[in-house]
């Protein structure tokens, strides 16, 4: 996730919605690098929501997973990408205060190579979709 400006963080605590992009695999399928993320900043986080967060190590990165489990002192999160790592596997429970809020909408920028007509109407029908909690994901998570 890119980092953030002072600016976007005074907008993310007036405005309840702001834009993140995804870079790296930690969650394929659920988003791809160079997805557009709505998130919205202070909301109620559950089991199974893909939330966006301060790395625990380097607070200046923002980092998108799934919150897997409520632990004590935190969350537990991971990747939907169980081979890309840079989870709660590694750094452990991330505090309450670094889940900075919960992505509610994903939007894929259309490639340079759909060019044909089918390509576009495959692209438009899938390009933005909201990202939904996946409880049975949460479970499967936590197994691991």
């Amino acid at each position: 996730m890119p980092e953030l400006s002072q600016e976007t963080e005074r907008r993310g605590a007036v405005l309840p919605f702001g834009l993140a992009e995804v870079t790296g695999p930690s969650m394929v399928p659920t988003l791809s690098h160079g997805d557009q993320l709505v998130v919205q900043w202070g909301a109620r986080v559950r089991p199974g929501d893909v939330v966006v967060l301060r790395h625990p190590f380097q607070q200046d990165l923002l980092v998108v997973k799934r919150a897997a489990q409520r632990r004590e002192g935190g969350w537990w999160v991971l990747g939907d990408n169980a081979y890309a790592g840079g989870d709660s596997t590694d750094y452990g429970t991330v505090p309450d205060e670094l889940v900075l809020g919960k992505v509610r909408f994903r939007y894929r920028p259309r490639r340079p190579d759909q060019r044909s007509p089918f390509a576009a109407v495959r692209w438009a029908l899938s390009a933005a979709r909201p990202v939904f909690s996946d409880r049975s994901a949460s479970r499967r998570l936590r197994a691991r």
